[in-house]
């Protein structure tokens, strides 16, 4: 199932995504935060998530690690700002290497209606060139095959 994801621009440093998930909002949040979940579907297609440490605590650290095609590796980690279950979920984050520059703050707001969930995840980034950067790598693309990935286990 392919139901896209929405990717807006609100300013020069944001950007908003907007899924629905057919599925209630603790389970939506639990796959956010319990890496056993995690692995099995953060990841654009090709890309699979092999280290997923998780410190979920105001002020904890998660770690994440991506194998990707041809040998690639992909790593970013960052610290809990806000955890409300099943209704919020905040952290920085910042990529290794040369992915993408600077921290940004990401928020992931779990709204429900009638066992489905709107996931609206809002990604401050330090500066425009850096927005502007990700806006125009396949960003869209990999966030909604990751999606269409967490749909398949939330209907498990």
């Amino acid at each position: 199932m392919t139901a896209g994801v929405t990717v807006l621009t609100p300013s020069d440093r944001t950007v908003v995504m907007l899924r629905v998930f057919s599925a209630p909002r603790h389970l939506v949040f639990d796959a956010w935060t319990k890496p056993s979940l995690l692995v099995k579907w953060y990841g654009a297609h090709g890309w699979n998530l092999v280290v997923a440490k998780i410190d979920l605590r105001v002020g904890g650290a998660w770690r994440f690690v991506w194998d990707g095609p041809d040998g690639a590796s992909m790593a970013s980690g960052g610290v809990y700002r806000e955890i409300d279950p099943p209704a919020r979920l905040a952290y920085t984050e910042s990529f290794d290497d040369h992915w993408y520059p600077g921290e940004s703050l990401v928020s992931h707001d779990f709204t429900e209606q009638d066992d489905r969930t709107t996931l609206t995840t809002t990604v401050l980034f330090d500066s425009q060139y850096t927005r502007d950067l990700v806006v125009s790598s396949p960003m869209a693309r990999g966030v909604a095959e990751g999606f269409d990935r967490l749909d398949a286990v939330l209907s498990q």
